[in-house]
């Protein structure tokens, strides 16, 4: 049986169970015009990027399946996108118009005339953001179950917009108007009282939002599952911070929400009363607390609430500078369920922490643990029954300038399955030690060395699997972009920018031995010209070439 004979129906089928990423199924439609089609209708998602745009119509006709757009990435004004994607007969769940200098109006109308049915919107970083705005998204999109509307540049939404918008979306479960200055407990409770399904609200840094209006909107919602804002810091004269008591009120609506899986209070000044509170609410259906940048709370708070709380999948506790590596010891007995955990800036934390991790999470596939005390020995470190975890499957370490190699090959040798590693600014680590993690994790995908001031990078074997790899800022010559070029030859993205030992030499090896390379950054790179740069666009047409802009022709 050839591939024609087998029904493309039956190919459809085993590329999905097979989960294929985009770049896989890309390397499929290569092999027949079958496969192409195959694929197309298997492509669920599309980033446009500015040289993209010419080609939009084409692709908006190539993927006919197509439910995710994202338009984020652009740099101006693109108010005719809309109208050729509403004109495309595309039936969209999901657009993402962010970080645009306005919302373009005149398109979001069209779109809402043959697009009703989209259920997602987001359109945070917004250079201005209105009332209008507001009223014409209600408008144009009836159905919308999640939008986003955070952190405008300059926010001129009020209580007028958000009252308007919450009374048109009935099916809205999902808000995030962080950032809207202007807005107070009237827009929170418009929410609450109008949009019957609503389910997850973010709020941060809306300062008129008071906690007497946090504790009235949720008692009208107490069926929330999440939730996210902060309790303000207020500054006083000075450098130094008073902390804002927490209303009882407050405390007290918390022990009615209960089926939150999700709290998010970052930089807030919290109390061990409210985390009480928080844990008797929601118990076991708690899935994520991020206390980030906390204060006013102690270990008995923390602990208290994950004793109470031990199906918390993801724990955020950056910045919570009292932990201890025998506080995490602690803690560990109440995470069996927990997946990721970021400790990142809590500077008492040494290589203790990272074993007893790895040893007590069994289901732990991310760790964060950037800027701490990482290569200095602690208690565990001398115990020899260290615990291979195979579950580990992204680790972020940047900006430990203590970590040394022989603490990074120890992390590395209990973490084999690893597929992400980021060491940005780990200055204390060399080429041999990358070496030694590429050995031990032949899994590994994403590599992050940037400002490291690695020089060297000499391997003498494969690494197949390794896709992206950041080495901007670091000390590299020509003779390790050789090396790459030779033993990585299925990267997608390389990032060498501020390599200033770099030569176009060493680029257009790498360029001609990395078949499968989409993305290079050059930026503030000594090589780049305008002739080198034409020579890359034309020998490898795909590829989408970073540079700065008063970079070209700047040294030739």
């Amino acid at each position: 049986m050839t591939v024609k004979d087998f029904p493309e129906e039956c190919w459809e089928s085993v590329f999905r169970f097979l989960g294929l990423g985009h770049h896989h199924l890309e390397s499929l439609s290569l092999v027949c015009k079958q496969f192409l089609a195959i694929t197309n209708r298997l492509q669920f998602s599309l980033t446009v990027y500015d040289p993209t745009i010419p080609l939009l119509p084409r692709l908006l006709l190539r993927f006919p399946r197509l439910k995710i757009l994202d338009l984020s990435l652009l740099n101006g004004h693109h108010e005719g996108l809309l109208r050729q994607i509403s004109q495309s007969g595309l039936e969209l769940d999901l657009i993402n118009l962010s970080n645009q200098r306005t919302l373009p109006v005149d398109g979001l109308r069209e779109l809402g005339s043959n697009m009703k049915n989209l259920r997602v919107l987001i359109c945070s970083n917004i250079g201005s953001l209105r009332d209008s705005h507001l009223v014409i998204i209600a408008y144009c999109f009836p159905l919308l179950e999640k939008l986003d509307i955070s952190f405008p540049l300059n926010s001129q939404a009020s209580d007028f917009g958000v009252l308007r918008l919450s009374s048109m979306l009935e099916n809205l479960r999902k808000i995030n108007i962080s950032g809207n200055h202007l807005i107070t407990d009237k827009s929170l409770f418009s929410l609450c009282q109008n949009c019957l399904s609503l389910e997850e609200i973010s709020f941060f840094i809306c300062f008129k939002i008071t906690q007497t209006g946090i504790a009235s909107a949720i008692r009208l919602r107490p069926g929330l599952s999440s939730i996210a804002f902060n309790i303000e810091k207020k500054r006083i004269h000075g450098p130094g911070l008073t902390l804002t008591p927490i209303d009882f009120n407050l405390i007290d609506s918390f022990r009615t929400l209960k089926r939150l899986t999700a709290i998010d209070l970052s930089n807030s000044v919290i109390s061990d009363e409210f985390l009480f509170a928080v844990a008797e609410g929601a118990g076991l259906l708690l899935k994520k607390l991020i206390l980030q940048d906390c204060c006013n709370c102690t270990f008995s708070g923390i602990s208290y609430v994950l004793s109470k709380c031990q199906s918390v999948q993801c724990l955020d506790l950056r910045k919570v500078d009292f932990l201890t590596d025998q506080c995490i010891s602690k803690l560990s007995v109440f995470l069996l369920s927990l997946t990721t955990i970021n400790l990142s800036g809590c500077c008492q934390l040494t290589n203790s922490t990272f074993f007893i991790l790895t040893r007590n999470c069994p289901l732990l596939s991310e760790i964060k643990m950037e800027r701490t005390y990482l290569g200095v020995e602690g208690e565990e470190d001398s115990m020899r029954d260290f615990a291979v975890n195979l579950e580990v499957k992204k680790v972020f370490l940047g900006d430990n300038v203590l970590l040394s190699d022989a603490s990074l090959v120890k992390f590395v040798s209990i973490c084999p399955s690893l597929q992400l590693l980021d060491l940005i600014g780990c200055e204390g680590v060399s080429g041999e030690g990358v070496v030694e993690v590429l050995k031990r994790c032949s899994e590994i995908r994403h590599l992050n060395l940037a400002n490291t001031g690695m020089e060297v990078f000499d391997i003498d074997f494969e690494v197949s699997n390794l896709k992206v790899l950041n080495l901007s800022g670091s000390k590299i010559e020509d003779e390790t972009l050789s090396v790459i070029s030779r033993r990585c030859g299925g990267l997608l993205l390389l990032d060498i920018q501020s390599c200033w030992h770099v030569t176009a030499k060493g680029v257009r090896e790498v360029v001609q031995n990395c078949k499968t390379l989409k993305e290079l950054n050059l930026k503030n790179c000594r090589l780049v010209s305008d002739d080198f740069v034409a020579w890359l666009e034309f020998s490898k047409p795909s590829l989408r070439i970073i540079v700065t802009p008063t970079d070209v022709g700047a040294y030739f």
